[in-house]
């Protein structure tokens, strides 16, 4: 026979390795102030980034 090999049990963070909150879809926004208004649409919009991976959205009012 041959060697025997142990097997070790996955840590928790090698388990939830690549599902952090923001790929989740919890990201932490918050408003950004500079860009209150939209040339093409002539009108104000609110523009949100994420604080953690500073991806950026925008709403209409």
């Amino acid at each position: 026979m041959g060697d025997v090999v142990q097997f070790k049990r996955p840590t928790i963070a090698e388990q939830h390795k690549g599902k952090t909150l923001c790929q989740s879809g919890f990201h932490k926004w918050e408003i950004l102030k500079e860009k209150q208004f939209d040339v093409k649409q002539g009108k104000l919009i609110t523009v949100y980034q994420c604080k953690r991976c500073a991806k950026i959205k925008s709403k209409a009012l």
